[in-house]
């Protein structure tokens, strides 16, 4: 070979491999985004890490304000941001919570598993229950001509709009009563105006007393609550409750007491698979709602925070296995060796 000839194949090697190199840096160089790119991707994968879809309820329902206030307290620490969620009510976020995207964890009826129970297969594997929250009480408010629950029958009674609590509870409650009513669904607050003019006989609130509705609101003498007492029929979902002055002072006479039964309502999540992403993110919300019940107890909160007990079991389902493992070491000699 000449030197000419080796001298080109020189080159040629040299150009090559000139050529690669600069290949390979221009790759390297365009796989790594501009500081101001990757700082706002890693702001974004951190917001999102650490964030929790929580499903509320209806804006006039005390499912969506302990949701508030759950996000107040929860994010006041900065490692977890709570999303709470409008949503059609707690016997509709069943279904949000199962299906939805976004939703980690929701607010929910307890009486409202028994309807899903044959609709979803294994639904007590699929959901679990962080605590017990407070129970919503049954409110039956009637016009001043009726005189108790069988003066309903046949009449008409509203249970607020489909997919509320009221409206999944209340005709289930009026069916084991026995009393069989036309039932309405219509917003609340169109039908209190129907039923001061007189065009139907009572509506059905399901939800935290006291309601604004009553308080607030201007009622001639003879509107009342209906008592409804609770029993056997009632053990399954359902605890005793009773409507007092102290929560409707213009409507329950000093010394007297209303009975009544209340639906618990919950804090669950869906059983997310152990060690997924979401698990954790779920494990952490647990650790910071846990750690600061205290502050939400405080004046300032909703008054019912004072009754939650972090170690209140919730029939029928198996309670977030952090939730859990969080208790257990708050309180060792309280530790639980089987499933609720």
């Amino acid at each position: 070979m000449t030197f000419v000839t080796r001298l080109a194949a020189l080159l040629i090697v040299s150009i090559t491999l000139c050529g690669s190199s600069i290949a390979q840096s221009r790759r390297t160089h365009d796989s790594q985004p501009p500081t101001p790119i990757l700082a706002e991707r890693q702001i974004k994968e951190r917001l999102n890490a650490g964030t929790v879809g929580l499903a509320g309820g209806l804006l006039e329902g005390a499912p969506i304000r302990f949701a508030t206030e759950i996000a107040r307290v929860v994010n006041d620490g900065g490692a977890v941001h709570v999303l709470p969620i409008v949503t059609r009510g707690p016997t509709e976020n069943v279904n949000d919570l199962l299906y939805l995207r976004g939703v980690d964890a929701a607010i929910i009826n307890s009486d409202s598993l028994e309807e899903y129970k044959s609709q979803v297969p294994q639904i007590q594997q699929r959901m679990t229950y962080l605590l017990s929250l407070f129970p919503s009480e049954l409110h039956i408010f009637v016009r001043p001509e009726i005189r108790s629950l069988s003066d309903l029958a046949g009449k008409k009674v509203n249970f607020n709009t489909q997919g509320t609590a009221a409206a999944y509870s209340g005709p289930l409650i009026f069916s084991r009563l026995g009393v069989d009513v036309e039932k309405m669904f219509i917003p609340h607050p169109v039908a209190l105006e129907q039923l001061k003019r007189g065009e139907i006989a009572g509506v059905v609130f399901v939800t935290s007393k006291p309601v604004d509705a009553f308080v607030k609101g201007k009622w001639e003498p003879g509107f009342k609550f209906l008592a409804v007492e609770y029993g056997s029929k009632f053990e399954d979902y359902y605890l005793p409750s009773y409507l007092e002055p102290t929560d409707y002072p213009n409507l329950v006479a000093k010394g007297e007491r209303i009975a009544t039964i209340a639906v618990p309502t919950i804090l669950a999540s869906f059983n997310w698979r152990p060690n997924s992403p979401r698990y954790h993110r779920v494990a952490r919300f647990v650790d910071q709602l846990f750690s600061r019940v205290d502050k939400l107890q405080a004046p300032g909160f909703d008054p019912k925070w004072k009754d939650v007990n972090l170690t209140t079991r919730v029939p029928g389902l198996e309670r977030f296995q952090p939730a859990q493992v969080w208790l257990d070491r708050a309180s060792p000699t309280n530790k639980q060796s089987g499933h609720p």
